[in-house]
């Protein structure tokens, strides 16, 4: 089995998104995965994520309302295979928490899935308009549809 961890700074837009497309995805090709989030701030411990997002969700088939934000931890090292962060600020966030080098292995770029090696990153819709979230939500659509062809070839 599996475990892949999404991380974003608060664990309210982007890493749920990104969850929640994930693990529609995983459910409908009836893969052995397990998919959560995380943030690498506490500010959103507990809360559901952005209404902005959870509406863009809803429209789009990907309802997120259950999710709760939650901070990434150390042990989240031991519990997931594959840590994939939003941007080099949360790379640079988790790859700080690691132990050593198997740690930082696991930690990667989310859009590197879709611009390998570009260091691109998913921008932060929170401070922007609704378009953001459409935006954001269109690169992780792309972005969990790579993940997933990855995911079925190692079955």
């Amino acid at each position: 089995m599996m475990k892949i961890l999404m991380v974003c700074l608060g664990n309210i837009c982007r890493s749920p998104m990104a969850d929640g497309l994930l693990r529609k995805k995983v459910a409908e090709n009836n893969l052995d995965v397990v998919v959560d989030s995380a943030g690498t701030g506490d500010w959103h411990v507990g809360e559901a994520p952005d209404a902005r997002m959870r509406e863009t969700g809803k429209k789009n088939g990907v309802p997120i309302d259950e999710l709760r934000g939650r901070q990434f931890k150390v042990e989240d090292f031991d519990e997931f295979d594959r840590i994939i962060v939003m941007d080099k600020s949360n790379f640079e966030n988790v790859t700080k928490l690691s132990r050593d080098e198997n740690d930082t292995k696991k930690v990667e770029l989310f859009l590197d899935l879709t611009h390998p090696g570009k260091g691109v990153e998913v921008p932060d819709p929170y401070f922007g308009g609704d378009e953001g979230f459409k935006n954001v939500f269109d690169m992780l659509d792309a972005g969990t549809d790579v993940l997933i062809k990855e995911l079925q070839k190692d079955v």
